[in-house]
């Protein structure tokens, strides 16, 4: 039974969900560092929210961990490229608390128009300041959103129900999703012109660190309010203090800091300033629904192989998984087929796909080829590690999908490039569920790729084969099946030799100096 740690408080439907799914697990919120480094390497999944820190040390005494939940959207508490180092895969729940973000954002908005916060203080002061407070409507103002994707989009809608205008900054909006949502895609520097009011929904990447900074925030049309339920560090907070002093910007709302919990901040007491203390998700309705969600998701990963916001792998359906199964053990096989006889001579790697496999999601294929491959270079690599350990190594990964029917019904194409050129192996599934080699490096030979092998490369010519099963039977070494293939009569032939037991490198040796033969490597899968 899968076991999972919950370090973070969380609502007891996690709990409760883990169980029903057949998973063990332990609530122990309020670990210390040294408290969990202790008692990781007890757990396949580790649920935290924002206050468990996984860092490169906690992962390392994490010895079984396979999966990582973050009941949550930021994921700046999981040092991510440690754990793909260390294969384990890293989840989030960025649907969870979306609406309730999306609408603090939109609260805080309404705050700034009307002066609520300051109103509210001097009203129960004892005091009357009616003309004091003249706030400004929000019907017709321009909201300039930077990031439009999931929060940002909802922010959109709500904006559009209130009858303003909005544009929007985001690399990755496309001119149709700008359509869809009935909003302008424009450049930064023309949102910061325009906009009345901005509101900031992006994660916070090198990219993005200080988006607004004192050379942005001068570029603002004067009298801008800016709101960030995001992030912390999106905003020089420092030159943001000084744009609201100037008046250049009229207020600002932020329930995020570049260093929490927020006990002191050079904005506390500047006039036109709102702050909150990281409420965005702070609802019944989201804290029930993150927990319901990371502990769905890391059931299914734990208990049916399926993968779902995934931020280090492919995400990959409960109902996918099945299907995708054995073309993934034929691309794992293929992959380590290719990487121990072609081993660290290799520079790119392209894998193909056409008919059935074609139609499927390709990135898992990939990710299983990869992880058959990079064992050449680790024996600690999985699905989740082996881009990390491809890209570490400056290997040019291609994918390439064919719609055409070929003479199998299904195929998986590897193709390795070393300083010799190309090679390349192909597979297909027999049954639609067994892997079965096909081509090696241009010569047809159908063979299983199973446990122990010896692959030979030999010129093909009469008595070979007797020769190579008498070596093999004189040192003990008993065959379980012989596959063949050739170019052409005389030419060059290959056979892949189906062991019961371990190639000792001396039969290596003596199977190298039969006549004729030009290669010998043993195999292990």
């Amino acid at each position: 039974m899968p076991k999972v740690l919950i370090s973070d408080s969380m609502d007891p439907k996690a709990a409760e969900i883990f169980r029903a799914n057949g998973v063990d697990v332990d609530e122990k919120p309020g670990l210390s560092k040294d408290e969990l480094k202790a008692i990781i390497g007890e757990y396949d999944g580790l649920a935290i929210r924002s206050a468990t820190k996984v860092t490169p040390d906690v992962l390392e005494a994490a010895t079984n961990l396979k999966v990582i939940g973050r009941a949550g959207i930021g994921v700046d508490n999981v040092d991510i490229p440690a754990a793909s180092a260390k294969g384990v895969v890293v989840m989030n729940t960025p649907f969870g608390n979306s609406i309730t973000t999306a609408e603090h954002a939109i609260a805080l908005m309404f705050a700034l128009a009307r002066e609520l916060p300051a109103a509210d203080a001097s009203t129960q002061a004892g005091k009357w300041e009616k003309n004091r407070f003249m706030g400004v409507e929000l019907t017709s103002k321009t909201l300039g959103l930077i990031g439009a994707g999931n929060i940002g989009s909802i922010v959109a809608e709500r904006a559009l129900g209130l009858r303003m205008k909005v544009v929007a900054y985001d690399p990755f909006l496309t001119p149709d999703r700008a359509v869809d949502l009935g909003i302008e895609k424009v450049s930064l520097d023309e949102l910061l012109a325009r906009a009345d009011f901005i509101t900031l929904h992006t994660p916070l990447t090198d990219q993005t660190r200080n988006i607004l900074s004192r050379e942005n925030l001068a570029k603002t049309k004067r009298g801008v309010r800016i709101i960030n339920c995001a992030r912390g560090g999106l905003i020089d907070e420092e030159a943001l203090k000084d744009a609201l002093e100037s008046g250049q910007i009229a207020g600002a709302a932020l329930d995020v800091f570049s260093e929490e919990p927020a006990k002191q901040s050079p904005l506390f007491g500047t006039p036109g300033f709102v702050a909150t203390p990281h409420l965005g998700a702070s609802t019944t309705e989201a804290q029930v629904n993150v927990a319901i969600q990371v502990a769905e998701q890391m059931s299914e990963y734990l208990t049916r192989g399926g993968v779902t916001n995934a931020l280090n792998m492919p995400s990959l359906s409960a109902e996918e998984a099945p299907k995708l199964r054995p073309y993934m053990e034929l691309a794992e096989k293929l992959g380590s087929l290719v990487g121990q006889l072609e081993g660290r001579r290799v520079t790119g790697i392209a894998i193909e796909v056409e008919g059935a496999a074609a139609t499927l999601n390709q990135k898992p294929i990939t990710g299983a080829v990869l992880a058959g491959l990079m064992r050449t270079y680790s024996d600690t690599v999985n699905m989740v590690n082996a881009p990390f350990l491809a890209k570490e190594r400056g290997l040019d990964v291609r994918e390439v999908r064919h719609d055409r029917e070929g003479d199998y019904h299904t195929l998986v194409r590897v193709t390795v490039t070393t300083n010799d050129g190309e090679r390349s192996v192909a597979g297909t599934l027999f049954g639609n569920s067994a892997p079965r080699l096909i081509d090696m490096f241009g010569i047809k030979v159908e063979a299983e790729l199973e446990g122990e092998m010896i692959y030979l490369v030999n010129e093909d010519s009469p008595g070979f084969i007797g020769r190579l099963g008498t070596e093999l039977g004189e040192a003990g070494v008993n065959i379980g099946t012989f596959n063949l293939g050739r170019r052409a009569a005389g030419e060059e032939a290959v056979a892949l030799v189906s062991v019961d037991s371990h190639v000792e490198q001396d039969v290596v040796e003596t199977l190298a100096s039969l006549p004729g033969v030009k290669r010998v490597a043993p195999l292990h899968f």
